[in-house]
């Protein structure tokens, strides 16, 4: 799915094979789960594939190495540049990168020295589907945000999504939403959430969720649309009572949402802001707009 024997991937300064490509068994990130990564998706466009918001997604990454003290040696350009080449020699436009910056050898509980910087493709459709979905309130609370950096995009902190998923999966729904260690809604396993309400769209704040880049176009989106968009804590109970909702992320893009805990939502998905900005969206990233996006 991932690759087969034509891939290539960028690992340590070199173009191999994905095939080729080999990993330390003793990597800090492989025993405890200490890296960093993103994901980013391209776009096929009347000008060559288009990477949405790169910059924003490799300033993100370099802020995850920081908090995580982990040194990444390459520039948000060079990182930039690079991805197209990538790109390229895969022959891709409509794809998936990941960006992926993991540790050597150290079976100690501090910062490690050597780092190891993948970057990699292929074609993934969205990853939630193309359906509307199916939510429940999960037992699993997000990270307390005094225990880890929960605005970083680290590689051990999804064992948390993970963990909401499957429950989720294992009851008869489609996906999890996860809570706050105070019980307010935070966001999905790999995706922000966002509800509407009498034509206002209401998500959670920053502080217990990650900073999505999706989620920030959204918001950039509602200012042009002049949909009215407010951050607050809220429970479940509050979205029972929504218009609509929906799931955003890179991988995902804008998900539908149908119900949460069994209870429907008041207007069909066609109705809702959610299926206005899901098509501005798109538009966004696949046609007339592209041209705006962060090139080097």
């Amino acid at each position: 799915m991932y690759y087969n024997e034509k891939t290539t991937i960028f690992l340590d300064g070199k173009w191999i094979k994905a095939t080729d490509a080999r990993g330390g068994l003793y990597s800090q990130t492989l025993h405890y789960g200490s890296g960093v990564f993103e994901g980013i998706r391209s776009y096929k466009t009347e000008d060559g594939p288009k990477i949405f918001k790169a910059k924003e997604h490799f300033e993100r990454l370099h802020y995850s190495a920081e908090k995580m003290h982990i040194t990444l040696p390459y520039s948000t350009e060079e990182l930039t540049r690079l991805s197209y080449e990538l790109l390229e020699r895969n022959e891709l436009e409509n794809a998936y990168l990941r960006p992926l910056v993991f540790l050597g050898e150290n079976m100690a509980l501090r910062a490690t020295a050597e780092t190891h910087v993948l970057l990699c493709a292929w074609n993934w459709n969205r990853y939630l589907g193309d359906h509307q979905l199916s939510v429940m309130t999960s037992s699993f609370q997000r990270p307390n945000p005094r225990s880890c950096f929960v605005d970083a995009k680290v590689t051990g902190h999804y064992t948390n999504s993970i963990l909401a998923t499957e429950e989720a999966k294992r009851k008869g729904y489609d996906e999890a939403l996860l809570l706050d260690m105070n019980g307010f809604v935070a966001e999905g396993p790999g995706a922000n959430f966002f509800f509407e309400k009498d034509e206002v769209l209401y998500t959670a704040p920053l502080g217990n969720i990650l900073s999505g880049i999706t989620r920030q176009t959204i918001f950039e989106l509602c200012a042009e649309l002049n949909i009215p968009v407010v951050e607050k804590l809220f429970t479940p109970k509050e979205v029972y009572e929504a218009d609509g909702a929906f799931f955003t992320g890179t991988a995902a893009e804008v998900a539908a949402i149908k119900s949460l805990d069994g209870n429907n939502f008041n207007l069909s998905w066609e109705e809702t802001l959610g299926s206005q900005l899901s098509s501005a969206y798109l538009n966004r990233v696949q046609k007339k707009e592209y041209k705006l996006f962060e090139l080097v």
